[in-house]
């Protein structure tokens, strides 16, 4: 599909579609950090986006998800004649599914790195032994990790079991006096969605703390290549 313009409005997919189809992105939101030296115009939030300025841009193609962006958003820009493609994502394997999908829509063919994502993810180790693991992802009110969520999925694979994997809701509001009952092995802490750091969170918690980063784990592009090393480490580290 040459000359396809994109506008992406997911942080992952727009990093996905700017290394593997140069030149397609025209517009991508104010979350999208990568790659670091992207020049597009920016048009809102991912909640938030400018349907206005989106539609100015005259894309062939609108990039979003079902989780990240908001049916409202997506229905105005389809009523303006904008093709939108939303994907879902719950585990690795229909990251690689969606990513395919979107990569075949940018007129991209397939990239080395996606490769290289598969083949890591392909061959991990058995771990020795599996831990159990709470995993916040905001403050204030506390929220963790829930049912059918990719990235308790990669923990999974990385011998990290979810000790709420089984709750009724994606994303529940648990207090943190119930999370410290838990006694989990280890509690993840991501740099995103909410920015957990060395002074703030872990100092809630009794038992070791991995500070993790939040690409490697909630995103689905070129950082699954480096994904399980990444992620392995920062678990290693917080077990020692």
């Amino acid at each position: 599909m040459a000359g396809v313009r994109v506008v992406s409005l997911v942080p992952s997919l727009t990093e996905a579609v700017a290394v593997s189809a140069p030149g397609a992105l025209v517009g991508a939101t104010e979350w999208c950090s990568h790659p670091e030296d992207l020049d597009v115009a920016r048009v809102g939030g991912t909640k938030n986006p400018d349907v206005r300025r989106i539609i100015g841009l005259a894309p062939d193609l609108v990039i979003a998800n079902e989780e990240e962006n908001r049916a409202p958003d997506l229905a105005a820009l389809r009523a303006a004649g904008i093709q939108v493609l939303v994907t879902e994502v719950r585990d690795l394997s229909g990251a690689f599914r969606e990513l395919a999908r979107v990569l075949a829509a940018c007129g991209a063919g397939r990239p080395g790195w996606l490769a290289d994502a598969e083949a890591a993810w392909g061959q991990l180790p058995q771990p020795d032994v599996r831990l159990t693991a709470v995993i916040p992802i905001w403050r204030r009110p506390w929220m963790v990790l829930g049912s059918d969520t990719f990235a308790g999925d990669l923990l999974g694979r990385l011998g990290v079991d979810n000790a709420y994997a089984t709750h009724a809701e994606r994303y529940p509001r648990v207090p943190v006096e119930e999370l410290r009952a838990v006694a989990p092995d280890v509690v993840v802490l991501p740099d995103e969605p909410y920015r957990f750091t060395r002074e703030d969170g872990p100092e809630e918690f009794p038992t070791p703390s991995a500070l993790v980063s939040g690409r490697h784990l909630t995103w689905y592009g070129p950082s699954l290549a480096q994904a399980p090393a990444v992620l392995s480490e920062a678990l290693r580290a917080a077990c020692r």
